[in-house]
């Protein structure tokens, strides 16, 4: 799987993060391999990434954003047994560790709003070990520069991306990939 990421992100830097079915439908002719998830409930999460799969890209689901499932681990064995799904986005390093038992790709999200969030990360990532990390808001390039500088996992800037001078300076920056809901970014 791991590899199957790597060489999605080298192909298409920019993930696209869909939000409806609207965005679900128009994602599927981006050139992005990999598709987050970032809507749906425990009834249509399984077709929602049944639908990603059958375009020939990666499905990666934000758990803590689909209606009716807790923040246990639990809801990780769900994902993994009733979806097709290739990996989750969580914020909480635990999901990620059930995740890693159970051979998905994970990332671990990370809010970075001050000091002692950007100080966190590095107990947050070793605890957890997520396989990524993502970085939010994105137009940080100085903090994102930081972040790629201190850690040996790769990662991904999101939010509030939508020019191409920003995915510029964020891959400038050390960046593995961009993520975004902005559908305009996804057909750079």
């Amino acid at each position: 799987m791991k590899k199957l990421f790597k060489e999605a992100l080298e192909d298409s830097p920019i993930i696209a993060a869909v939000k409806d079915d609207e965005g679900l439908s128009r994602c599927l002719t981006s050139d992005s391999r990999i598709i987050f998830i970032l809507y749906g409930d425990i009834v249509t999460i399984s077709d929602i990434v049944e639908t990603v799969k059958s375009a020939g890209k990666l499905a990666i689901v934000h758990l803590d954003l689909i209606n009716g499932l807790s923040s246990k681990e639990v809801a990780v064995d769900f994902l993994q047994k009733y979806t097709n799904a290739d990996g989750i986005i969580t914020t909480k390093p635990t999901l990620i560790k059930r995740a890693k038992e159970l051979g998905l790709f994970t990332i671990l999200r990370l809010f970075l709003i001050d000091s002692m969030a950007y100080e966190n990360i590095d107990r947050q990532v070793k605890s957890s070990r997520p396989d990524l990390i993502e970085i939010l808001p994105a137009l940080m390039p100085k903090v994102i520069a930081k972040v790629c500088q201190s850690t040996s996992t790769p990662v991904i800037a999101g939010g509030l991306v939508s020019e191409k001078e920003d995915i510029l300076a964020l891959l400038d920056a050390g960046a593995t990939s961009i993520s975004s809901t902005n559908e305009k970014i996804w057909f750079l």
